[in-house]
C-alpha cells in the first residue's frame, strides 16, 4: 500500500520560512518523481515543483529562487523548502509520487497572514 505522508505546514508571518517533508512509502522511491503540488480556496491544483529520480529540478514561475525541492532516497523523504512566503503561497500542500502510478497524500495547509 502506497503512502504518502506530508508534514511541515502551519501558519507564518510574511516573509517568514517553513520547511515542508513527505515521506513515502509502498513504492520504490528512488525511480519516482516526486512533486508539490498547491491548492488555494477556489483555484485548481497547480505545479509547485518537481523532483526526478536523478534530482533534476522544475519550478513554477511563481516560486522560483523563493522554494528549493530536494530529496533524500535514503530516508524516502522530499523536502519543500520555501523562504520569503507571500500571502498568495497560502494553500493546501500536497506531495506527489508518479512513475508505476500517480500518488497523492493527503495535503498540509500552510498560511502566510500576518
Amino acid at each position: 500500500q502506497v503512502q504518502l505522508v506530508e508534514s511541515g505546514g502551519g501558519l507564518v508571518q510574511p516573509g517568514g520560512s517553513l520547511r515542508l517533508s513527505c515521506a513515502a512509502s509502498g513504492i520504490i522511491f528512488s525511480t519516482y518523481t516526486m512533486g508539490w503540488y498547491r491548492q488555494a480556496p477556489g483555484k485548481q491544483r497547480e505545479l509547485v515543483a518537481t523532483i526526478g529520480s536523478l534530482g533534476s529540478t522544475n519550478y513554477a514561475d511563481s516560486v522560483k529562487g523563493r522554494f528549493t525541492i530536494s530529496r533524500d532516497n535514503v530516508k524516502n523523504t522530499v523536502y519543500l523548502q520555501m523562504n520569503s512566503l507571500e500571502p498568495e503561497d497560502t494553500a493546501v500542500y500536497y506531495c506527489n509520487a508518479r512513475y508505476y502510478g500517480d500518488y497523492w497524500g493527503q495535503g498540509t495547509q500552510v498560511t502566510v497572514s500576518s
